[in-house]
């Protein structure tokens, strides 16, 4: 029967980052992943990078093209009905974010994973974990219409929220923490170049808006949506108007707009699993949590996850101790937590809430203005855009 040190669940970044991180540690692992290649790589997700996020890349030795491709971001425009108000980071707390889309961190891993030679199974089928509490956890698959099982010492379910690793875990050995907002965020993918220099965050009376990019020829943006509406409902003219209203006037005339080559809508909520071990099963990344995008903390949570398990198996592979094995839920969750905290209080902060009461909304109202008009409190809003320390 195949063998393997670390059997990874999932292809993602969270999977492709530890891989790349164990292989070049000398760590054997297999990565089985559902979807085809091209799915994965096809997936349109963040683009905003923690600087301990790059730290981690740089580790696995995939961010030579980051460094040469990303942008550099020091601040972070806020806006209220237009007025524009700068988060410098830079100046707040010493330091900045990178600029690097989901899409070319995966592209990176998968290039890095195939020249290294190191195995990945796509396609797999009917994926199931055994004996994860026992001394003899295995993995079983369908790929090509055989059947494979895969021994191992580790599994670490990176496959996300939908996949099997969570769901095996006994129901009484876990438990769940979420919270659902009654909006979500349609956002179209388009090749203009950006008329703005820095992310802008716009709360307004008709919804929130967020202007972002990619590169210098490729905007991201997104205006809230209510949850019932369809992507087929906005037309890009009818998505470019209402962008322009949220955004402020001065952005908004000087403008590009181009058709979409995506466009989607993704509801918010957040969701927290723990613990985030369950015998030789690990869960990172979305398989254990999700935030809601507006803290730009989804993937920076994933590497966070991912380079402490990877220092927790190298300790195991290296000294033979598995002290960090068993703290590594623990110190995954304080860490998730404090950006589950700070990602609820963006999406409060600068949300239009449908069932919002006036008293509601002029404290929140308030709350911005307290932000807008408090170094201390910018400070704190910057020390967590940036990073907590990994």
């Amino acid at each position: 029967m195949p063998r393997t040190q670390v059997a990874i669940i999932g292809a993602g970044p969270a999977g492709l980052l530890l891989g790349q991180l164990l292989h070049r540690a000398g760590i054997d692992n297999v990565i089985l992943e559902q979807r085809t290649a091209d799915y994965v790589l096809g997936r349109i997700r963040a683009g905003v990078l923690e600087q301990g996020t790059v730290d981690v890349l740089e580790i696995a030795g995939v961010a030579d093209r980051l460094h040469k491709e990303a942008l550099t971001h020091a601040g972070v425009d806020l806006s209220h009905d237009g007025v524009r108000h700068r988060i410098d980071f830079k100046s707040l707390v010493g330091r900045t974010v990178t600029v690097y889309g989901q899409t070319e961190v995966t592209r990176d891993l998968m290039q890095a994973r195939q020249e290294a030679g190191a195995v990945s199974v796509y396609e797999a089928e009917s994926v199931a974990l055994h004996d994860i509490a026992g001394k003899k956890p295995r993995v079983t698959y369908h790929h090509r219409g055989e059947e494979h099982e895969l021994e191992c010492d580790f599994i670490a379910g990176c496959d996300g929220y939908h996949g099997v690793s969570r769901k095996t875990i006994p129901s009484d050995s876990i438990k769940a923490f979420e919270r659902s907002y009654p909006f979500g965020w349609l956002g179209v993918l388009a090749d203009v170049p950006p008329a703005w220099d820095e992310l802008i965050y716009a709360s307004s009376a008709r919804g929130f808006a967020l202007a972002s990019m990619r590169s210098p020829t490729r905007v991201r943006c997104y205006v809230q949506v209510p949850l019932e509406d369809r992507v087929e409902q906005w037309s890009d003219e009818r998505f470019w108007d209402e962008f322009k209203r949220r955004i402020g006037e001065d952005v908004a005339a000087r403008m590009q707009i181009g058709p979409s080559i995506e466009k989607s809508i993704a509801p918010l909520r957040s969701f927290v699993a723990e613990p985030m071990r369950y015998g030789k099963l690990f869960l990172a990344g979305d398989a254990a949590h999700i935030v809601p995008p507006t803290g730009a903390k989804g993937l920076n949570l994933a590497a966070s996850d991912v380079f402490y398990l990877y220092e927790a198996l190298l300790a195991y592979y290296r000294r033979g101790t598995s002290a960090e094995l068993d703290g590594y839920s623990q110190r995954a969750l304080r860490r998730v937590w404090q950006s589950v905290r700070f990602s609820w209080w963006m999406t409060s902060l600068l949300h239009q809430f449908p069932d919002e009461d006036p008293f509601t909304t002029h404290i929140r109202r308030s709350e911005l203005e307290y932000v807008f008009s408090s170094p201390a409190a910018q400070a704190v809003l910057a020390e967590n855009y940036v990073g907590l320390p990994l």
